[in-house]
């Protein structure tokens, strides 16, 4: 078992590697294309289609094919997409490419994630912000590895297609040892047979993990922008702003294990949601610099767990009595979770062009406080259908 998770931390930092590395050199794939801001935003959407395209139809296809199996294709594919970034000669191209890598990432995603509940139903562990910690490190290992790869003029094709050499061989030598499931995953739920948009649990799931992605979103890449333009921080300290809330961020889902083991769930999201809230809050009510970023930080230690932890109820919904199942509920709760990745942005930067960026800031405040009420609904919705299949199996043995 110790392996097995080991495999899952390996698969979930490669992922993070991945996107960490491409990300930083789009100044370069930039100059590469000759793109203004403009058309730059509009061939970097194609991630972000990619990867909601692909999440719903990968849950369905890791439940029928195992997650083991898409970790291993859906990973050494992102890794052979990743150097074609350096071919694009296009704000055309680069979209079209990015929209390929993002269905790649995207149903990495969502197989890594099956993966891990699958670990932590064995294990007995509740590590999922752990797995997720580390797609934060290996996402600081490829940002690491770009800013180096600047450093040293390495243009983008040349230091991507390093990343991907690497990539396959850690994409191999993990999935090998990716948990799969005890039992055949043929068994069906106990009781009244629901499609997932029929079922409010998830719906509810979804939008916890939604309102965390706008939230985590708006932090990533507002808080920099905010700390130079509304506290009047030099550019070289502003950064450290994001670097502040990344690493909380990470610190607080390793330490994930102990405080949904002591505390639940339950009142781990309603925590963390409430954390989150009140660091967005100070940032922007407070003037001066240095509650920038202890607002910021805070932020990070708040939203650590709104996404993992949602993903985690999801297979927990899902599961079915013979110990399997929860693939179609993860990528369904996925799927709206990656809808914030590409409306937050938008969003908030609407809103800050109408109002100012600190009221826009103060929105995402608000959205991530919002993940405490859905917590609280969820749970109830959750407890609903349980009694529900509870009730139908009684009618059935009667």
């Amino acid at each position: 078992m110790r392996s097995a998770i080991v495999a899952v931390l390996g698969i979930f930092a490669l992922n993070g590697v991945v996107f960490g590395s491409w990300a930083p050199r789009v100044p370069a794939l930039a100059a590469q294309i000759g793109a203004k801001e403009g058309a730059l935003g509009l061939s970097l959407l194609g991630a972000s289609i990619g990867m909601i395209a692909s999440a719903l139809l990968s849950g369905s296809l890791c439940a029928r094919y195992g997650a083991k199996v898409m970790v291993l294709i859906s990973a050494i594919a992102g890794c052979v997409v990743l150097p074609v970034l350096g071919l694009a000669t296009s704000p055309l191209q680069l979209g079209l490419v990015l929209v390929v890598l993002g269905v790649t990432v995207g149903a990495l995603d969502v197989a890594m994630n099956i993966a891990a509940v699958t670990a932590i139903r064995q294990s007995g562990r509740a590590i999922m912000p752990v797995f997720h910690a580390f797609f934060s490190i290996g996402g600081l290992i490829g940002a690491l590895g770009a800013a180096g790869a600047a450093a040293l003029a390495l243009n983008p094709l040349r230091h991507l297609s390093i990343v991907a050499v690497i990539g396959t061989a850690m994409a191999i030598w993990f999935a090998r040892r990716i948990p799969i499931e005890d039992l055949k995953p043929q068994t069906a739920h106990t009781g009244p047979k629901k499609s997932l948009v029929q079922r409010p649990v998830l719906w509810l799931l979804g939008f916890i993990a939604l309102c965390s992605s706008v939230a985590e979103g708006a932090s990533v890449d507002w808080s920099a922008f905010f700390g130079v333009h509304e506290r009047g921080i030099g550019e070289a300290s502003a950064a450290l702003i994001y670097a502040g809330f990344s690493i909380c961020m990470a610190i607080a889902r390793l330490l994930g294990e102990r405080i949904e083991t002591r505390w639940g769930s339950q009142r781990m999201l309603i925590g963390g949601s409430t954390i989150g809230a009140l660091g967005l809050f100070i940032a922007v009510l407070v003037p001066a610099p240095a509650f920038t970023y202890i607002g910021f930080a805070l932020a990070g230690m708040g939203l650590a767990y709104g996404f993992p932890v949602a993903l985690e109820l999801a297979g927990a919904v899902g599961r079915r009595a013979d110990g399997g199942g929860g693939e179609r509920e993860l990528g369904f709760v996925t799927t709206i979770a990656y809808s914030g990745f590409l409306l937050g942005p938008p969003m908030i930067g609407g809103i800050a062009s109408v109002t100012s960026l600190p009221v826009a800031l103060g929105v995402a405040a608000v959205i991530a406080w919002a993940m405490a009420p859905l917590t609280l609904l969820a749970n109830r919705a959750r407890r609903r259908e349980q009694q529900t299949r509870q009730q139908a199996v009684e009618t059935a043995t009667t």
